[in-house]
């Protein structure tokens, strides 16, 4: 059996599939209509939506099979996340690659599988629509292009997915998707008992940007500071944008001290890229930083409702 290897991106393409918060979340119609219709358009008894994680697949949808996961060494779809392409195997007990692979030799016993690479507005292959069948069985280039069409459906909606929690024009996480990443961080920052920090970022006089040099000068300057804060930050931290010219960073195991230092070290690299002419005017921002505390933050917002405080008192100050 030939294990697929993992694509060099590999780290960053889980980081991306995570970031979806759709792994062992329940099924969906959206989904599930896909792969029923897959089964019958190609007469197969297997179908699914297939995300690949570190160490497995997991199935967003599934007909035919009474599991929801399958080890990635074992999986075909890990050769279609490492290829980027379609992958059509007519016979797999004679395929050298998959041959001798548990899911060939034993139960569902597979001979035919065809799967479509189901990728992120970032070109990520988070996964496959995939048939399977155990009997071996040719596919014409008309199955070829449905298949294409049902996997080109299925990407949509996890592209939808993305939309919903990804802002558009940073690629940084929404308001939505701090709230969705935010309630699993928070949770374990309980459970460890884990200092947890949430800084609150304003850039100063944004408004004049866009009115002296214009709204595309205006844009490229969100985009160069949005892509600056996920190359300075770790990537345990959660890099959002909640709207405008304001932006927050919620850090996993920092103390207050730690993330005002990390906040400082930030608007260092910052005043370094005005020197290095990245920006059209020199680039400055307000910030608050809290520690999180359960006891006193009941909820995310009222965690940012303190930060914005904060952040809003600096900039009084400057």
């Amino acid at each position: 059996m030939l294990e697929a290897p993992a694509p060099r991106d590999d780290d960053e393409r889980v980081a991306a599939l995570r970031a979806l918060n759709i792994l062992d979340t329940a099924s969906e119609e959206r989904f599930d209509r896909l792969t029923r219709l897959a089964t019958r358009l190609f007469e197969v008894p297997i179908a699914l939506v297939s995300l690949i994680d570190h160490n497995r697949q997991w199935f967003k949808s599934v007909q035919g099979l009474s599991v929801t996961e399958t080890p990635r060494n074992i999986s075909f779809c890990g050769h279609v996340v490492f290829c980027h392409e379609t992958l059509v195997i007519k016979d797999a007990s004679r395929d050298a690659r998959f041959a001798d692979n548990p899911l060939v030799t034993g139960a569902p016993h597979i001979r035919f599988y065809a799967g479509y690479p189901l990728k992120d507005m970032n070109g990520y292959v988070m996964g496959t629509l995939c048939i399977i069948d155990s009997s071996p069985r040719s596919f014409s280039k008309d199955d070829l292009q449905n298949l294409t069409d049902l996997g080109q459906m299925a990407e949509r909606e996890l592209n939808a997915i993305q939309l919903a929690t990804h802002d558009t024009l940073t690629g940084l996480s929404n308001r939505r998707g701090l709230e969705v990443l935010a309630e699993k961080a928070l949770k374990y920052c309980v459970r460890h008992n884990a200092p947890t920090s949430l800084a609150f970022i304003d850039l100063n006089k944004f408004k004049a940007i866009n009115d002296q040099y214009g709204h595309a000068a205006g844009d490229n300057v969100l985009k160069t500071f949005s892509a600056m804060m996920l190359e300075r930050f770790r990537d345990s931290d959660i890099c959002a944008r909640l709207g405008g010219d304001e932006f927050v960073v919620l850090m996993l195991d920092a103390t207050e001290q730690q993330a005002a230092q990390a906040i400082e070290n930030f608007r260092e690299a910052i005043a370094e890229a005005g020197d290095k002419g990245v920006w059209p005017c020199p680039i400055t921002f307000s910030s608050g930083v809290v520690l999180y505390n359960p006891f006193r933050h009941a909820s995310l917002h009222q965690l940012l409702q303190e930060s914005d405080k904060l952040m809003y008192q600096q900039k009084a100050r400057s």
